[in-house]
């Protein structure tokens, strides 16, 4: 469950830089993921978000062009916030977590977009991030 909650951190905080403008420095620090009954996040949870957080900032211009690439009809800037978090965390992780399976990244970009996203976004996450890893293998 650590990497789940890492995936969620880190989609937040990805989120909270691109509509609120928080820096890097301060996103990283988590201290706005602390739950409301005072619980802090877990040191694993914690560094995997980090990481995913760095990497994607890190990487943000060629992730966005991989991105652009693959819309298909869709324009970049016309994506949605959540949607684009969601993308660029998972992108990040196609790219350069080779340990972890693409089909895990994708199954976790689309169950977040789920709980997180518009109505049908996670069809639209599932599509942008499949056609991405056929052209990764």
């Amino acid at each position: 469950m650590s990497r789940r909650k890492g995936r969620i951190i880190a989609f937040q905080g990805l989120y909270s830089m691109e509509i609120g403008g928080n820096p890097l420095e301060e996103v990283l620090k988590l201290s706005w993921a602390d739950s409301d009954k005072g619980e802090s996040v877990d040191e694993e949870s914690g560094t995997f978000a980090r990481m995913l957080i760095a990497g994607a900032v890190e990487h943000k211009a060629e992730i966005d062009d991989l991105i652009a690439k693959h819309l298909n009809g869709w324009e970049f800037d016309r994506v949605n916030k959540v949607s684009m978090a969601i993308l660029r965390m998972s992108v990040y992780s196609l790219l350069y977590q080779k340990d972890i399976p693409a089909s895990i990244v994708i199954d976790e970009a689309v169950s977040i977009a789920k709980d997180y996203g518009q109505n049908d976004a996670f069809r639209f996450i599932n599509a942008v991030l499949d056609t991405i890893k056929k052209t990764l293998n």
